[in-house]
């Protein structure tokens, strides 16, 4: 399950150049990556799924169970 964004289209019926293409399929790529990590997070750590919180200690809060899922796997850098 995944949120589906459509693939942005010129509005004259024309195509992007190549490099407009490359970015946003760059974009797409970083953005997928994200989403699925915080997917990850969010299953494995419930406090994650209804944060009530105020939004400065949102970060705070997702930074701290990065490094214990991290540390979890043995992943530590």
């Amino acid at each position: 399950m995944g949120l589906c964004i459509p693939v942005r289209q010129p509005t004259d019926g024309n195509v992007f150049d190549v490099a407009t293409r490359i970015r946003d399929m760059l974009l797409r790529a970083l953005r997928c990556l994200g989403e699925r990590g915080f997917a990850l997070l969010t299953q494995r750590w419930r406090t994650l799924q209804r944060i009530t919180v105020s939004p400065s200690k949102i970060g705070d809060i997702a930074r701290a169970v990065l490094v214990l899922a991290h540390f979890e796997h043995s992943r530590l850098i």
